[in-house]
C-alpha cells in the first residue's frame, strides 16, 4: 500500500464524520481539518512517517498504537480523549474500518490452560516493582469505587472492596473463593473483617509471593492461602465454597472460555451461594479483541457484551440478582493510574526501554478515555446458585 492509498484512505474516512472533529498533519506536511471546525482545533495528529501513514491504514489498532509508541504519530493538540470522543460520536462510521479481520481476534484458544498461564504471565509477571510504581499501596489493579470525586485512589480502592466484600453477604466461617485473586487484597480483607475461610488463585508467580507473604504479615494465613492454580482445574479437587468472586479476571477468559468459567463457578458454588462477578463489558456484542491489546497488553483478552453474560446463566443454574454499572469510576481510576504512571516516566523508561513506556501510557491514557466516552463499561452482577431466600429484603446492606 503506498502512502498516497494510505492518505486517500484516511482523507476518505475523516471527511464524512457528522460529529465532532480533528486536524490530521500527513507525512507530506499537507494539513487537513475535518468536522467541526471548533472540535478540529482542539484534536491535532501528525503522522512523521509514511510508513506509519501505512500502518494505520491497513490496521487501525496496531497502527496507531506501535506508531504512538515508536514517536511517528504524536498528538500536537488534544489526545486520547479527544480521539476517542469524535471516534464514539461517529461509531457506525468507524465501525467498518475496525472491525475487520485483521484487527479483531476470537481468542480460541483461551480455554487451554498453558495458554491462559502464559497470557497472564505476559501481563502481570513484569513484576510487582513496576506496578508499585502507580497502584495504590494495597496493590489493587481493578476499577476503584469512588463515593465522592475527591476520593484518593486509596480510599477508592478500600471502597471497592468493602463494597464487593458487602455484596457477598459474608458470615463467619463461611468458605469464599477468589477467581484471580491478584495481589491478595480482597481476600485478605474478607478474612480479616469477616473471619471467612478462603482460596485465592492465580496464574501470575510475582502475585502468588505478595499475596502469600502479604496474608503471612495480616496474621490469616491460617484461615486462606494463595496457590498457583487455573480454575478450570478447581471442581476435580472436589471442592466447594459458600462464596465465589472474580474481580477483573473474566476479561482474560476469551469469548470461547465464558462458558466455561460459569460451568466452573456453578459447580464450586454450595446451592443458595453468591457469586459476584466484576468485569469490563460493553453494550453490544463485539465479536473479538482489539488486536493491539492482544498483542501488547492483554493477549488473549475478550470483553464481552451484557448479554452475552446474562444469557449463559440460566444454562449453569445462576440467578442474576443484582446488577451495578461503574463504568465512571474506572475512567477515574484509570485517570489515577495514569497520572501516577507518567509520573516515574524517567525511571520506567530507564527499566523498559521508551516503546515500553508510551505503550503502557497510550494503554492507561486510551481506555480512561473509552470508559468515558462510553465505549466500554464495568459491570458488578450478583449471581446465586439456583435460588436463596437468605439475602437481605433491599440493597441497602450493600451500602452499611
Amino acid at each position: 500500500m503506498t502512502a498516497i492509498i494510505s492518505k486517500n484512505i484516511l482523507h476518505n474516512l475523516f471527511k464524512n464524520i457528522k460529529a465532532g472533529g480533528g486536524t490530521l498533519t500527513y507525512p507530506d506536511n499537507t494539513t487537513v481539518a475535518y468536522g467541526d471546525p471548533k472540535l478540529a482545533a482542539k484534536l491535532h495528529i501528525k503522522f512523521h512517517t509514511a510508513s506509519a501513514l501505512r500502518a494505520l491504514a491497513r490496521n487501525p489498532s496496531v497502527g496507531l498504537g506501535e506508531g504512538y509508541a515508536a514517536g511517528e504519530i504524536t498528538f500536537e493538540k488534544g489526545g486520547f480523549d479527544e480521539l476517542i470522543a469524535t471516534m464514539d460520536m461517529n461509531k457506525k462510521h468507524f465501525e467498518k474500518w475496525f472491525r475487520n479481520p485483521l484487527v479483531y481476534h476470537l481468542g480460541k484458544a483461551s480455554t487451554n490452560t498453558g495458554k491462559q498461564r502464559k497470557n497472564i504471565s505476559i501481563h502481570y509477571d513484569i513484576g510487582n516493582d513496576f506496578y508499585k510504581l502507580w497502584l495504590d499501596k494495597s496493590m489493587t489493579y481493578s476499577c476503584a469505587y469512588f463515593k465522592t470525586p475527591t476520593d484518593t485512589l486509596e480510599q477508592a480502592q478500600t471502597q471497592k472492596v468493602a463494597h464487593i466484600l458487602r455484596k457477598l453477604n459474608l458470615k463467619k466461617g463461611m468458605s469464599l473463593l477468589d477467581i484471580g485473586s491478584g495481589w491478595g487484597t480482597l481476600l485478605i480483607t474478607a478474612a480479616q473483617k469477616y473471619g471467612v475461610t478462603g482460596l485465592g488463585i492465580t496464574l501470575s508467580t510475582e502475585q502468588l509471593a505478595h499475596s502469600t507473604a502479604a496474608a503471612k504479615k495480616a496474621k490469616v494465613d491460617h484461615l486462606i492461602k494463595f496457590e498457583l492454580a487455573n480454575y478450570q482445574d478447581l471442581p476435580a479437587r472436589n471442592l466447594k465454597f459458600d462464596r465465589v468472586v472474580s474481580v477483573g479476571m473474566f476479561e482474560h477468559v476469551g469469548k470461547q472460555g465464558a462458558p466455561k468459567y460459569f460451568e466452573v463457578v456453578s459447580d464450586l458454588l454450595h446451592d443458595g451461594g453468591v457469586s459476584v462477578l466484576h468485569t469490563i463489558s460493553t453494550r453490544d456484542p463485539i465479536g473479538g479483541g482489539d488486536a493491539w491489546i492482544d498483542k501488547y497488553i492483554f493477549p488473549g483478552g475478550y470483553i464481552p457484551a451484557i448479554r452475552e453474560i446474562s444469557n449463559l446463566l440460566p444454562k449453569y443454574d445462576l440467578t442474576p440478582v443484582d446488577y451495578e454499572s461503574l463504568r465512571i469510576h474506572y475512567a477515574m481510576t484509570l485517570d489515577e493510574w495514569h497520572r501516577r504512571y507518567v509520573s516515574h516516566e524517567k525511571a520506567i523508561r530507564n527499566q523498559h526501554g521508551d516503546f515500553f513506556y508510551l505503550t503502557w501510557e497510550m494503554y492507561l491514557k486510551s481506555c480512561a478515555a473509552n470508559f468515558r466516552a462510553g465505549g466500554v463499561d464495568l459491570s458488578q452482577f450478583i449471581l446465586v446458585k439456583g435460588w436463596t431466600n437468605e439475602l437481605p429484603l433491599t440493597r441497602e446492606y450493600m451500602y452499611k
